[in-house]
């Protein structure tokens, strides 16, 4: 199909908390358009309270792809999800839709759309089990000075406080004897390119962070964690140190009280919003920004429609 949905991609960025979801679902409601989801978190079955999650409902008002796609225990690469994501858009072009890409993981969304070829990590060395088991016995710190002394370039762009990262960094280092970042090549996609980013004024933000965290408490995030743990699922796993489940993992194992792990929760993911903003920056004019709140979706609609040149008389879902 030659279309201006055949070879085109928009970009849904912000925040946690500005509103992604509700809009990108109001998006694809008015435009032939599917949601594939670049949110880290999302990926993991039974994560759904502490993720905010798009509900059931939600998730029936527009086609959803790649959440609830793995248990806790078996994280995805950033190449697992990389193909995962090319797939979910080509198959969404072949319908004659329009993909929209949402979520806060710049990683994902960077690795997509600039075309990264995501160097490989031997992990049947069992270089990745040895870092893992130096991670669990030294922490990161240590893993982050090692990593700085054998490859500085990827010391310097990789979050030294995300276990994950080091440890792959290092991994590829180690296995290959060349640095992460320099084997990280790019080829772009053969698709164009059209990034929204959503935004609020800080002390806006924060208000709806407190107010999120407060509906999540309500909800039952507690009893999420404590049927998570059940299951048999371990404290270390990548997926319960995401935000709020490695706090309220606090709070169950007697660290700290409740209202001490809430505090927590909602000081880390305001930390969170300050390490999204290096991913998607105000001043890049690769994004069109809009302010979530006050911001009719209409005029989102309108922006995207003349950006592609879809008829405004093309039927509606």
């Amino acid at each position: 199909m030659n279309s201006p949905l055949s070879n085109s991609l928009v970009i849904i960025v912000g925040p946690t908390a500005v509103g992604k979801t509700a809009i990108a679902i109001q998006l694809a409601e008015c435009l032939p358009a599917e949601i594939i989801s670049a949110d880290s978190r999302y990926l993991y079955r039974g994560l759904d309270i502490g993720t905010a999650k798009p509900t059931p409902a939600e998730r029936a008002r527009a086609p959803h792809h790649l959440i609830d796609v793995t248990p806790p225990d078996q994280p995805w690469s950033l190449a697992e999800f990389q193909s995962a994501a090319l797939a979910a858009l080509n198959a969404i072009h072949a319908r004659g839709q329009l993909p929209l890409l949402v979520g806060g993981t710049g990683q994902y969304i960077k690795c997509l759309v600039e075309g990264w070829e995501i160097p490989p990590g031997n992990s049947a060395s069992g270089v990745r089990t040895e870092l893992e088991m130096d991670l669990a016995r030294e922490g990161v710190g240590a893993l982050a000075r090692r990593l700085t002394a054998l490859d500085p370039e990827s010391a310097a762009r990789v979050d030294l406080r995300n276990p994950r990262r080091v440890v792959r960094a290092l991994e590829v280092a180690l296995s290959t004897g060349e640095s992460f970042v320099a084997q990280r090549r790019k080829t772009p996609p053969p698709f164009g390119v059209t990034t929204i980013g959503l935004t609020l004024p800080r002390p806006e933000l924060y208000a709806r962070i407190d107010a999120r965290v407060d509906a999540m408490l309500r909800a039952g995030l507690v009893a999420e964690v404590e049927v998570l743990v059940a299951q048999g699922y371990g404290w270390e796993l990548p997926a319960m140190s995401a935000l709020g489940y490695r706090q309220i993992g606090e709070y169950l194992r007697g660290e700290c009280d409740l209202r001490e792990a809430v505090r927590r929760i909602k000081s880390a993911t305001r930390q969170f919003v300050r390490r999204q903003a290096n991913w998607f920056k105000p001043n890049d004019l690769t994004i069109k920004w809009f302010d979530a709140a006050r911001t009719p979706v209409e005029v989102i609609r309108d922006h995207i429609r003349n950006v592609l040149k879809i008829q405004a008389a093309q039927p509606e879902r």
